[in-house]
């Protein structure tokens, strides 16, 4: 018996504990949605490459584990406080995607909904930009101003996040009504790679210039500042979608029901749930995020023009691989994808523990920016791929919401790991709790594409 259709008696169970959760029968009649997607396929297609062209790097500038980490350091002088406010940034992403959730699940349109909450994430990097030039703060001294600044950087880092837990779920749902299944690899493949190749780009010039010349009186807040303007050309570009009207819908729910018709699916699509808990395990890697370009400051001086470089080849292997990951999605499946860049992201741990020189930290940057784009998408698209299109919006948010639990949780970790016992010692927890996943997704998770149980 097929996991997304449970027995007689599960329904009825299910009914009588959660009435409001229950899901929905599929629609019977979907070719017309499916007539919909396919007429407007080629024009929502070039909308998701300009909205990854200038969306993604405005984006990407700001949670490099380059710019802001470094910016951060230089204000605090402290592992942990960069722990901190990347943590209080994952913490604002652990309960939202529910609330993207219960804010779309029922509606046969939300397009707006989209909008609205990619709006509010981009307000917050503008936000960052803002501390820095009013708060002033470039230097690493700890006078007032410095604090300042990095108070209320830490708090637009945390609603960014907030806003940012909305987004991850209406963007994804969205790009999975307007791109057919045998199309999403090389669409967002080509998405990243566009994306990557501008913001290298932009990276390259945003150190050596930005930072490097301290533009407008703060390079770092210039920079921030740039990035804010690129996000919002992205989001012109994809007000522009033609979104399909829904055929199969759940009923309307609070974001409480909405918590609440996670357990369900999770009982009654294991495959999903194996997927769940080893896609979290897997995620902490983001214990180390933060840390890798102050490591590099051991081993190298980071200058602005440093900086820039090692985000350029950060941001332009990642691009170029995910091209590499979306054809090879298309053709296998995520999971495929998801073993590979796993064990990629793994052997780059393994390889910083042996960086001496600046060579090291460029190969170090190149072999984890090839396999960190090509995780985190193969896990978001995989997501789409179990179950019944209705649950989409709650496995988007269950999911994301367990990540984003661990990438709220981790940099914390991680910089007490650090204050307490180094940096080696992180990175190796760090790669011991990522071998766990990687066992756990090649043993127990299928591919979803050839049909679960």
């Amino acid at each position: 018996m097929s996991a997304d259709r449970p027995g007689p008696a599960r329904r009825r169970r299910v009914g009588r504990n959660a009435r409001p959760n229950k899901p929905p029968a599929d629609s019977p009649d979907r070719g017309a949605e499916a007539a919909e997607v396919a007429a407007h396929l080629r024009r929502n297609t070039l909308i998701q490459l300009a909205h990854g062209l200038f969306g993604q790097p405005g984006f990407r500038l700001v949670s490099a584990p380059t710019f802001l980490p470094a910016y951060l350091f230089m204000l605090s002088g402290s592992d942990f406080v960069v722990g901190l406010a990347r943590s209080l940034q994952g913490a604002g992403t652990v309960a939202s995607p529910m609330l993207g959730a219960s804010l779309i699940g029922h509606r046969k349109r939300f397009l707006g909904v989209t909008l609205a909450s990619s709006a509010l994430m981009r307000a917050q990097i503008l936000g960052v930009a803002l501390a820095g030039f009013v708060l002033g703060g470039t230097s690493g001294s700890t006078g007032s101003p410095a604090i300042a600044a990095v108070v209320a950087i830490t708090v637009f880092l945390a609603f960014m996040g907030f806003f940012q837990g909305v987004a991850q779920v209406t963007m994804n749902a969205l790009r999975a009504k307007v791109i057919p299944i045998n199309r999403r690899g090389i669409v967002s493949g080509a998405r990243h790679f566009l994306a990557g190749l501008v913001s290298a780009g932009i990276s390259y010039v945003a150190g050596a210039y930005l930072i490097e010349t301290n533009a407008l009186g703060n390079g770092y807040a210039s920079v921030f500042l740039l990035a804010f303007g690129i996000t919002c050309i992205g989001l012109v570009a994809l007000a522009l979608t033609h979104e399909p009207t829904a055929t199969s819908l759940r009923p309307r729910a609070s974001m409480t029901e909405t918590f609440k018709a996670v357990g369900p699916i999770l009982r009654g699509q294991p495959a999903f749930r194996r997927f769940f808990v080893a896609r979290a395990l897997a995620s902490c890697g983001s214990m180390a995020l933060p840390f890798y370009v102050l490591y590099a400051g051991t081993r190298m001086e980071l200058s602005g023009a440093n900086l820039g470089l090692l985000t350029t080849v950060w941001m332009l292997t990642s691009s170029t691989a995910n091209l590499i990951w979306g054809a090879l999605a298309d053709r296998y499946g995520y999971k495929v994808v998801m073993v590979v860049t796993l064990a990629c992201w793994i052997a780059s741990h393994v390889q910083l523990l042996f960086v001496e020189d600046v060579i090291g930290v460029v190969v170090f940057f190149m072999l984890m920016g090839s396999a960190y784009g090509g995780f985190s998408q193969s896990g978001q698209n995989m997501v789409l791929e179990f179950g019944r299109p209705a649950d989409i919006p709650i496995r988007l948010a269950a999911s994301g919401s367990a990540v984003n639990l661990v990438g709220a949780i981790g940099p914390f970790v991680g910089g007490v790991m650090v204050a307490l016992t180094g940096y080696v010692a992180m990175f190796v927890a760090t790669t011991v709790l990522q071998v766990v996943a990687l066992a756990m997704i090649l043993i127990a998770v299928p591919e979803p594409r050839y049909g679960v149980r």
